[in-house]
Formats: C-alpha cells, structure tokens, sequence
C-alpha cells in the first residue's frame, strides 16, 4: 500500500514536471501580446468594417488566451484535479489558436 501511494505521487510530480501546462501558460502570455500587438497595427489603417470584425475578433482572442493562461496556472497550483485544469487550458488555447488564425484571415482579406 506504502508503495502505490509513492509511485502515485511520482506519477503526479512527473505530470506536472512534464505536463503541457508548463508550456501552456508562457505561450498563451505570449500570445496575448500578440493579440495586442496586431490589434494596434490594425488601428493605423483607416477605418472600415472589416477592420472593426479584425479588432473584435483579437480583443475577444486576447481573452481567450487569458482563459488558458489563467487554466494553466491552477493545473499547476491544484493537487487534485489539476489535470483537469490541464485539459481545459489546453483545449481553450487550441481553440484560442483557431480564432487567432480565423483573424489574420479576416485581416488579410480586410487590407486594401
């Protein structure tokens, strides 16, 4: 019995040392800056309606990230559950990654 409760808890240090969410939480904080970033790009081109579709879709990803960052951190911080954490923020940022490429479409449609 002593000895399951030790690889247990190997197998938990081992997930956390290995897990995505040690990943997860720098790139998404990365990935909020550059949300931000083409979000300020995109308020140098004049003023059109695809350019307002362009600034909804970065702030609304920005915060997406947000959410996966945020996920990431608690699998990291929780004992129990954290791979539930982990999931989640993956899943988020996966999706974060799709609205983010759904932008510079937009985007590159939208430029004259």
């Amino acid at each position: 019995m002593r000895v399951a409760s030790r690889a247990e808890g190997s197998a938990g240090e081992a997930r956390r040392a290995s897990g995505l969410s040690a990943h997860i939480l720098p790139t998404s904080a990365t990935m909020i800056g550059v949300c931000l970033t083409a979000l300020y790009i995109s308020l140098l081109s004049p003023f059109s309606a695809g350019r307002v579709v362009v600034d909804k879709l970065l702030a609304v990803d920005a915060l997406v990230f947000l959410v996966s960052a945020v996920l990431s951190f608690a699998s990291m911080r929780v004992h129990d559950g954290g791979s539930r954490f982990e999931a989640w923020g993956e899943n988020v940022f996966i999706g974060a990654l799709g609205l983010l490429a759904l932008g510079a479409l937009v985007l590159a449609f939208a430029v004259n």
